[in-house]
């Protein structure tokens, strides 16, 4: 799987909105993801004119989630 894929995998039409970083069902990180596919030919620009792009994981749970790219901070690994 192509994370950066044109077209967007079948598994993302069943996607839900993760407001929060992490899969809406058992808490996983999307480092623990199965699947993963950026969205990155419609970006959104921000207030500040930054750019953002959904990301779609698919958990190993099973279920399928997306997010903003900006809400990712909370899922950084500290070193």
């Amino acid at each position: 799987m192509d994370a950066f894929a044109p077209t967007p995998p079948e598994w993302t039409n069943q996607a839900i909105h993760a407001y929060e970083f992490h899969c809406p069902k058992c808490h996983a990180t999307s480092r623990e993801a199965v699947n993963v596919w950026l969205n990155r030919r419609s970006p959104v620009l921000t207030v500040e004119n930054k750019r953002k792009w959904q990301e779609f994981y698919q958990c190993h749970c099973g279920c399928v989630w997306w997010a903003w790219s900006n809400d990712r901070k909370n899922d950084r690994i500290i070193e």
